[in-house]
């Protein structure tokens, strides 16, 4: 079994090393598709030994898709820059490589450190995630955002966490909020979706409630706190976001010709 790992990038010069770092030793290549980052990314990348390929940003699933169609190697492992493999998934990994396994793809448990602390409640924990697959059997999906890999056959399950350092702070959290909630509203937009009221009124704090009681999110103290309501803020942002969305494209409908 060899691997090509896989991992976009733009402007992650603080980040990157850690993950490469990880895949030490497990993965026969790197490929870093990047986005013409302005700081030493790509630098770093070539220190390491990486194949770099600079591509124009269109989304995540092309970006993806395009570094998996330069890869070498039979199976793929798919990590994002502010991603690490942990000493028990790389020893897991590590495991297969005199193998040949006969299945498609693998998945892993994936955890969050935020605000100083693992999270391990609130939904944000085992959020299991298939990066490790066969180029073949596989491919991204997604033209906004939360890309999709659709994956042909078996599926096993590997134990060792995938470590995400996803949010450097709360200012950090929230702009990312800020950008995903406008690219959710664009896609429920081209899917003709509406806001209702209830979308607004309603949803956000029973997703509050869901993340933060029903799901333990309690327990992960005050990161977990945090978490639950700009949870519950992110999806109300991408609700007002739609209507504003369908009012503009009103207003201009409206307008004489």
């Amino acid at each position: 079994m060899k691997i090509s790992a896989v991992i976009i990038t733009h402007n992650e010069e603080e980040r990157l090393p850690a993950a490469l770092q990880s895949l030490e030793g497990v993965v026969s290549e790197i490929i870093v598709v990047d986005s013409f980052s302005t700081d030493g990314t790509v630098k770093i990348a070539h220190r390491f030994g990486c194949r770099v390929f600079e591509r124009e940003w269109s989304n995540y699933a092309d970006q993806k898709n395009y570094g998996n169609s330069q890869a070498n190697y039979p199976w793929i492992l798919s990590l994002d820059a502010d991603e690490r493999l942990s000493p028990e998934l790389r020893e897991e990994i590590i495991s297969l490589l005199p193998t040949e396994p006969d299945c498609v793809g693998f998945s892993m448990p994936r955890q969050v450190f935020y605000l100083g602390r693992w999270i391990r409640h609130g939904g944000w924990y085992p959020d299991r995630r298939v990066r490790l697959f066969r180029r073949d059997k596989a491919h991204w999906e997604g033209e906004f955002v939360h890309e999709k890999l659709v994956i042909e056959g078996e599926i096993r399950k590997l134990r060792g966490n995938l470590l995400h350092f996803t949010y450097r702070n709360i200012t950090d959290h929230m702009r990312r909020i800020n950008l995903f909630s406008e690219l959710g509203a664009k896609k429920l937009y081209a899917q003709r979706k509406k806001c209702r009221w209830y979308h607004l009124a309603f949803l956000p704090p029973l997703r509050f409630l869901r993340n933060y009681l029903f799901l333990g999110g309690f327990l992960d103290g005050f990161p977990g706190l945090i978490i639950a309501v700009l949870s519950s803020y992110a999806l109300f942002a991408r609700y007002a976001k739609l209507k504003e969305i369908w009012l503009r494209s009103e207003r201009i409908e409206s307008l004489p010709r």
